[in-house]
């Protein structure tokens, strides 16, 4: 991958994990790029298949597609900030990310983005003014 390309991918991210919004500037780990859709299953290397990362939620992601809906136990695709808007699918509960629709539930169930220790450190960030 170009270093032009993950550039572009990063400022279109607006430096923050296209998933869980972590800012990059206090990630612990350095950031990913992403493949939407994984190239084992069709997806291209490309800026409309690309996304930002962390490490956490791209590790978790891995190449799913879809996963069980948190609150439902349903089947449902997982977010894909290339076609989806984030703020239909999840809100903010203090440092909790909750879903809105069974896709918000399902992909904060796969990419376990409120495992405890993390829900403590956005806490703590949001206690510094780091807004999500």
């Amino acid at each position: 991958m170009s270093p032009r390309l993950r550039s572009q991918i990063r400022r279109r991210a607006g430096l923050r994990c296209e998933y869980c919004h972590l800012p990059e500037s206090v990630a612990e780990l350095r950031f990913q790029v992403d493949h939407v859709v994984a190239e084992k299953h069709g997806g291209s290397t490309n800026l409309s298949n690309l996304c930002w990362a962390c490490y956490r939620c791209n590790s978790h992601k891995g190449p799913n597609l879809a996963g069980l809906d948190e609150r439902s136990g349903e089947l449902a695709r997982l977010f894909n900030p290339r076609v989806d808007l984030w703020a239909e699918h999840f809100r903010w509960s203090g440092p909790r990310l909750v879903g809105k629709t069974a896709i918000g539930g399902a992909t904060i169930s796969v990419l376990c983005i409120n495992r405890e220790d993390t829900v403590l450190l956005r806490r703590s960030l949001m206690a510094e003014g780091i807004e999500f």
